[in-house]
C-alpha cells in the first residue's frame, strides 16, 4: 500500500521560523563573544609572565625541558611542576567525564528498548520517536534555559530558589583549577536532564498525542528539572540544609518518576487495561528487547554513578570512583534477586519482568548514596528496592493507574527510598543521624511534590485544550499509524 503524503503550510512556516531563530542566534552570539574577547584583550596589557612561564615558553610551550627548569628559581620550579600536574589532572578529568557522558547517553537506547519491549508493537515508532526527541529537544532547551537555571551562580531571581546565568556554555577559564572542561560538564549534565524526561515516556505510552509529549519534554528539561536540580546541585536551599543526593535518586529519577505518575493519572488507562473494575494484563510484544534495554541501562549507569565523582585523577579519586562502581553493581544484583524471589512468592511463578525492574530498582535506590554506604548496606538498599518495586506495581494495579513499564515504582518509589536510605545508612554528612534522616525526608518530599504538581498542572491544561490524548480509534489503530503514518514491522501488526 502506498502512503499518502500531504504538505501542511502551517508546519512549514513554523519550521522556517525555527530555523531562522537558530541562524540568528548563531550569528549574534559569536559577534558578542568576539566583542567580549577584544575587551578582555584590551584590558590585559599589564600582564607579565613569571620566570616559570617564560621558561616554559622558551622550552617550546608546555614541555618541561631541563633547560627551562634550570633557568627558573626554586619557587618557580615548584609552581611550574604544580601547573603541569594540574594540567594533567584537567585532561584526565575531562576525557573521563566525556566517556561517562557517552555512557549516560547510552541509557537513551536502553530506555527505548525497554519501553518498546514492554508495549504493543503498534506503538514502536512512536516510542522510538519520543526517545529521540527527549535527547534532541532536551539538548536545545537545556542549552538556552536549563543550564543557566540549574547552575545560576548567585540565584539572582529568588535567593536559594531560582536564578538564571544566561544561555550557552561559557568558555573554559585559563585557570584550570576547576578541574575539567565546561563543555564536557554541559554534556554530562544534559544527559541527566534527558534521562529525567525519558522516564516519563514509558508511563504514558500508547495513548498520548505526540505534540503533547513534545511540549512536556521541552518544559521538563528546560525548566522543571533544572529548577529543582538547582536546589541541590546548583547550591540552593536544600543543599544549604545538608541534603545529600550524590548522582540523582531524587534529583533525577524521582523527578521523572513523579512526572510520569502525573501523566498516567491525567491520561487515564489504556483501552482494555481495566475491564469491569478488574486488572487486565497487557503483556509487551518483545521481552528480548526489554532485557537488552535493561542491560544497556545497567552499563550506562557506570557513567551515571561513577561519573558523578566528577574528578578522577589521583589515587583518592580513582579509589572513590571504582568503589562507587562496586556499590552500584551490588545494589543492582541484589535488586534483581530480591524482586525475583518476592514476585515468585506472590505470583507462584518467576517473572522475568519483575527481575528486570528489580535491576533498575536497585540502581535507582543506590544512586543517591553509592559514594557513602558500605558493601553490606549497598546489598540491603538494592534488595529493599527490589521489594519496593514489586509492591509499587501492585499498588498501581489496585489504584487502577496504568503505567505500562512501571516507571513510577522504579524511579518514583525507589527514588524516594534512595533518598531516605542515604540518611539511614550514609556517612557523608556532618549532621547527627536523626537530623540527617529528617533533611533527607523533607527534601525528597519537596522535590517529588514539585515535579508531580508542576507536571500534573501541565497535563491537565493540555487535556482541557484537547491536546493530551488520542481518540479511541487512533489508540486502537496504534500510534505508529495514527500519529506518524508508518509501521515499525512492515504490514504485520499482530
Amino acid at each position: 500500500m502506498k502512503a499518502d503524503y500531504f504538505i501542511d503550510k502551517k508546519w512549514i512556516g513554523m519550521t522556517l521560523c525555527l530555523l531562522a531563530m537558530v541562524v540568528a542566534l548563531g550569528a549574534i552570539t559569536p559577534a558578542v563573544s568576539a566583542w567580549d574577547d577584544e575587551a578582555t584583550a584590551a584590558n590585559s596589557g599589564d600582564f607579565q609572565p613569571t620566570a616559570a612561564e617564560e621558561a616554559a615558553m622558551e622550552a617550546g610551550g608546555d614541555a618541561l625541558s631541563e633547560e627551562a627548569v634550570g633557568e627558573a628559581t626554586s619557587d618557580d620550579k615548584i609552581a611550574l611542576l604544580e601547573a603541569a600536574s594540574a594540567e594533567n589532572d584537567y585532561v584526565i578529568n575531562t576525557l573521563f567525564m566525556m566517556l561517562c557522558a557517552v555512557l549516560v547517553i547510552l541509557m537513551q537506547p536502553g530506555f527505548a528498548m525497554l519501553e518498546v519491549g514492554l508495549n504493543s508493537q503498534k506503538n514502536t515508532v512512536n516510542i522510538l520517536f519520543k526517545n529521540v526527541m527527549d535527547l534532541s529537544v532536551g539538548v536545545i532547551l537545556f542549552l538556552f534555559v536549563g543550564w543557566g537555571v540549574m547552575y545560576p551562580g548567585d540565584f539572582n531571581i529568588i535567593e536559594g530558589f531560582l536564578g538564571y546565568a544566561g544561555p550557552y556554555v561559557a568558555g573554559d577559564s585559563q585557570d584550570i583549577a576547576y578541574g575539567f572542561s565546561n563543555s564536557v560538564d554541559f554534556l554530562f549534565q544534559v544527559a541527566f536532564a534527558a534521562t529525567a524526561a525519558t522516564i516519563v515516556s514509558g508511563a504514558v505510552a500508547g495513548r498520548m498525542k505526540f505534540v503533547a509529549y513534545l511540549i512536556f519534554s521541552a518544559l521538563l528539561t528546560g525548566l522543571i528539572y533544572p529548577i529543582s536540580g538547582a536546589w541541590k546541585w546548583g547550591g540552593g536551599f536544600l543543599d544549604a540544609a545538608g541534603f545529600q543526593d550524590f548522582a540523582g535518586s531524587v534529583v533525577v529519577h524521582a523527578v521523572g518518576g513523579f512526572a510520569g505518575l502525573a501523566g498516567a493519572i491525567a491520561l487515564g488507562p489504556r483501552i482494555g487495561r481495566f475491564v469491569e473494575g478488574k486488572s487486565n494484563a497487557m503483556p509487551g510484544h518483545n521481552i528480548a528487547f526489554a532485557a537488552i534495554g535493561v542491560f544497556l541501562l545497567w552499563i550506562g549507569w557506570y557513567g551515571f554513578n561513577p561519573g558523578s565523582q566528577l574528578r578522577y585523577a589521583g589515587v583518592e579519586n580513582a579509589e572513590a570512583t571504582t568503589y562507587i562502581a562496586l556499590t552500584t553493581t551490588l545494589a543492582a544484583a541484589s535488586g534483581a534477586v530480591c524482586a525475583m524471589f518476592f514476585g515468585w512468592a506472590l505470583f507462584k511463578k518467576p517473572d522475568v519482568t519483575m527481575a528486570l525492574n528489580g535491576v533498575l530498582a536497585g540502581l535507582v535506590s543506590i544512586t543517591a548514596n553509592c559514594d557513602q554506604v558500605s558493601q553490606p548496606h549497598a546489598l540491603l538498599i538494592g534488595g529493599i528496592g527490589g521489594v519496593v518495586v514489586v509492591l509499587g506495581i501492585m499498588l498501581l494495579d489496585r489504584l487502577k493507574i496504568d503505567d505500562p513499564v512501571g516507571a513510577w515504582p522504579v524511579h518514583g518509589l525507589c527514588g524516594i527510598w534512595g533518598g531516605i536510605a542515604t540518611g539511614i545508612f550514609g556517612t557523608g554528612s556532618e549532621l547527627g543521624r536523626g537530623a540527617y534522616i529528617w533533611v533527607q525526608c523533607y527534601s525528597t518530599v519537596i522535590i517529588c511534590a514539585w515535579s508531580f504538581g508542576a507536571m500534573f498542572a501541565l497535563f491537565m491544561g493540555l487535556k482541557a485544550l484537547g491536546l493530551l490524548r488520542v481518540s479511541r480509534e487512533e489508540e486502537e489503530m496504534g500510534l505508529d499509524l495514527s500519529e506518524h503514518g508508518m509501521r515499525a514491522y512492515g504490514d504485520n501488526l499482530s
